[in-house]
Formats: C-alpha cells, sequence, structure tokens
C-alpha cells in the first residue's frame, strides 16, 4: 500500500486497516509454518505497511497534541 493512500484515510480507517493486516499477518505466518506459503515477500510487504500505518498514527497523535 502506498504511503499517499493511507495519508487519505482517517484514524479509525487506520486503525482497522493495521488490525486487518495483523490478522493477515497472523495467517500467513500460519501457513509458512506449514509449508503453504506461496510467497515469502507477502509476509515483508505486510510488515512494512503495518509500520507505515503505525508511523502514520503516531504523527496523528502528536499532532492533536
Amino acid at each position: 500500500m502506498k504511503i499517499q493512500e493511507l495519508r487519505e484515510l482517517s484514524a479509525d480507517e487506520l486503525r482497522s486497516k493495521e488490525t486487518e493486516l495483523q490478522d493477515q499477518l497472523f495467517k500467513l505466518r500460519f501457513q509458512k509454518s506449514l509449508g503453504q506459503l506461496e510467497s515469502p515477500m507477502k509476509i515483508k510487504n505486510i510488515k512494512r505497511d503495518i509500520a507505515r500505518i503505525k508511523t502514520l498514527l503516531k504523527a496523528l497523535s502528536e499532532e492533536t497534541e
């Protein structure tokens, strides 16, 4: 996901997107442990998206303070 796309979302939407990505990451890790993961790059990309979202949420919280 691009950073510009994430900046357009509200804080609540970012939190829900983060939860969704955390769930997806859990499922991918489970698939990896079973040896059924098709693309290991998916895990890396999801981790990066989660980090981007957390960074934006922190920036938003600092703005409001």
